[in-house]
């Protein structure tokens, strides 16, 4: 029997952010359905800073956290794919905390949310009244058209989570792999031998990344 060890892969402030887009994602959905269009107006103010924390956090985070270290090409990707019946039914250590193919999903989920979010900011309704931060710069065919395309692409980003959602089940499922409670305390199981040294990034690093997404968040909404 392989002897394993419990090593941190996820950060604080990683995990954080993930659960926090989690619920803007329910709360943006619930406001819009229930037309609490200012609290549907502010959960997308919250969701924008934390895109755009995330993205600083890509590229200055930990070794997990960094773009650079787990998202591949076509050719890694396909050749996960097709080595996929192989591992069927084994452990999944991965030292990136992303396969491939997991990697793919979360690029596509980032940009489907940054796209939401950039829409939201510049759509506008028929009267004028309930309009996003930045419709004063485009003309009102366009405020409507993107707040269209806002809607539209709400129902594209609900199939990529319900996507996302079920490979973590099947994880979980087939892999007694529980990536819930891996994005919870951060940590997963690793054979000793194979227990990776990761490095996370400082906290002046943190509290950068903090201060610069508040101020994007604040110059985009400050007319509001």
């Amino acid at each position: 029997m392989t002897d394993l060890t419990r090593v941190r892969i996820w950060d604080a402030p990683l995990r954080l952010v993930h659960w926090l887009i989690v619920v803007c994602v329910a709360t943006s959905w619930w406001t819009a359905e229930n037309d609490e269009l200012d609290y549907h107006r502010y959960s997308g103010y919250i969701l924008l800073g934390l895109l755009i924390f995330r993205l600083y956090w890509g590229f200055v985070g930990g070794d997990t956290a960094r773009f650079a270290n787990f998202i591949k090409g076509p050719k890694a990707i396909l050749a996960y794919v097709r080595n996929l019946p192989q591992r069927a039914g084994t452990a999944h250590f991965s030292v990136q905390g992303h396969n491939p193919l997991g990697a793919l999903s979360v690029v596509v989920l980032l940009l489907l949310l940054i796209a939401q979010v950039s829409l939201g900011l510049f759509a506008g309704d028929i009267d004028g009244i309930e309009s996003g931060p930045l419709s004063s710069w485009v003309s009102f065919e366009t405020t409507r058209t993107c707040a269209e395309l806002h809607e539209k692409l709400f129902d594209v980003l609900m199939i990529f989570i319900a996507l996302h959602v079920a490979a973590v089940f099947f994880y979980l499922i087939f892999k007694r792999d529980n990536l819930i409670a891996t994005m919870i305390h951060g940590r997963r199981a690793f054979p000793k031998e194979q227990s990776p040294q990761l490095r996370f990034a400082s906290w002046p690093r943190l509290v950068a990344g903090v201060v610069i997404a508040g101020i994007v968040v604040w110059l985009i909404t400050r007319g509001e």
